[in-house]
């Protein structure tokens, strides 16, 4: 059944609004993918703070070009949602993590990062920045080493001495 214009408003209008929004913006071709698995992956990106918005390539087209962002649009293919949220890396990190699990239904089709389109490779390797936790982790974990190296030494002196 075909959209009416007031439909095709409202559906351009929440579009802009999520360009205009979003930190990081994911073009995600889901070509395949059944309906219980969008359920999970929508589920999936709720629970991490990340939007999906499907909409039709020519309404998400307009949508982009009256936001003006730097860089050339990637080629979108296929059907098109759109991964979205208020952390730069989460929706790219997501989906890529969607795309390993289904195969050849789910890809990353490119994106706007800080409000510069990038291309399916530069979202790749956004997505595999670890998320914010794993960084503090690894921090941790760097000043730690040497702290626990010295211990180590101070013990084996102490064990040497007695």
């Amino acid at each position: 059944m075909p959209r009416t214009k007031v439909e095709k408003k409202e559906i351009l209008e929440k579009v802009e609004a999520i360009v205009k929004d979003a930190e990081s913006l994911v073009f995600v071709n889901f070509h395949g993918l059944r309906v219980g698995d969008t359920v999970e992956v929508r589920r999936q990106l709720r629970k991490e703070g990340v939007g999906f918005f499907v909409a039709k390539k020519s309404l998400t087209r307009k949508a982009l070009e009256s936001n003006k962002i730097d860089g050339t649009l990637p080629e979108l293919n296929g059907e098109l949602g759109l991964a979205y949220g208020k952390d730069l890396i989460a929706p790219a990190r997501e989906i890529y993590e969607f795309q390993k699990k289904f195969k050849n239904r789910v890809s990353i089709l490119g994106g706007i990062f800080e409000g510069k389109y990038m291309s399916k490779e530069e979202m790749m390797g956004i997505a595999l920045i670890p998320s914010q936790k794993t960084l503090h982790a690894m921090f941790v974990n760097v000043i730690n080493s040497p702290i626990q190296g010295f211990v180590m030494a101070l013990d084996q002196i102490a064990k040497k001495k007695n």
